[in-house]
């Protein structure tokens, strides 16, 4: 548990770091669309979003598997620079940049971007969660976690423009390899730390809107190896959506450890859309 390595009062505050991160990974093999991939003709466009302390880049290698069953794939770019204005760049994205039924896919902070995002589009049929949060109306990512020092986990750095008090994070780079990506290469792992795009504390800081999982039909893919957010909050948050839950050994990473996995998961929920 990731209170063992920076100590009980940093756990709630490590434990946001839950946020997606970023992959410059190569795309690996896989399988061949099925005539039966989806029962009702034209397949949804996947739209993925990636959490904080990353970039779309993230997504590739689901992103490729995707794309071989035939799906149109795009990997909307987060800004990180608070939720409701996260949430509505994706949505202004969504609505510009797909036509038909849209799945809409979370990473981490990216989770509750997509829980704000998809309210306000109606052409978002599904939402799929991937080590991500789940927030609900009035909750914050800190909220949720139940707050601690950032200096434990994080370096800051003032940005141009701030208000009071806000800056932007990183992870340091000691910590990160250990508790993002234990199951990736420890050279992936620390390219990764070096890369990493930050997110304002202020950003982990907001309450979430009414939430589109309280209406739409929505999927979670649980990392049970998670070392930033806990796989039982992971299970709580899902639950308490009433998503379908698979459970896979995997790190907050699970996108690049286990993107089979994460595939799965996701066209299960294209499948769903009539």
């Amino acid at each position: 548990m990731f209170s063992r390595i920076l100590g009980r009062r940093a756990a709630a505050i490590a434990a946001v770091a839950g946020l997606g991160l970023l992959a410059f990974a190569l795309p690996a093999s896989a399988s061949l669309p099925s005539s039966a991939e989806h029962a009702g003709g034209k397949k949804p466009t996947i739209v993925l979003v990636h959490g904080a302390w990353a970039d779309a880049s993230s997504w590739s290698k689901v992103t490729e598997r995707l794309q071989s069953r035939g799906y149109t794939v795009l990997a909307a770019p987060d800004p990180l620079r608070g939720l409701s204005d996260d949430a509505a760049s994706v949505a202004a994205f969504v609505a510009q940049r797909t036509t038909g039924p849209v799945v809409l896919v979370g990473h981490s902070y990216g989770g509750a971007v997509i829980s704000n995002a998809a309210a306000s589009d109606p052409d978002v049929k599904a939402l799929v969660y991937i080590n991500a949060f789940v927030p609900d109306k009035g909750e914050s990512i800190l909220s949720l976690l139940g707050g601690g020092d950032p200096s434990a986990l994080f370096d800051t750095v003032a940005y141009p423009g701030a208000p009071a008090g806000d800056v932007d994070l990183y992870v340091k780079q000691a910590v990160f390899p250990q508790v993002f990506a234990a199951d990736l290469p420890a050279r992936t792992a620390a390219q990764l730390a070096a890369s990493q795009r930050p997110i304002t504390l202020s950003a982990l800081q907001e309450s979430s809107g009414t939430p589109a999982w309280k209406t739409l039909p929505s999927w979670y893919l649980v990392g049970t190896k998670d070392g930033i957010l806990p796989p039982a909050l992971q299970r709580t948050m899902a639950k308490r959506a009433h998503s379908r839950i698979t459970e896979v050994s995997a790190s907050h990473l699970s996108m690049l450890s286990q993107p089979a996995a994460v595939v799965e998961t996701v066209t299960a929920a294209a499948r769903s859309i009539g």
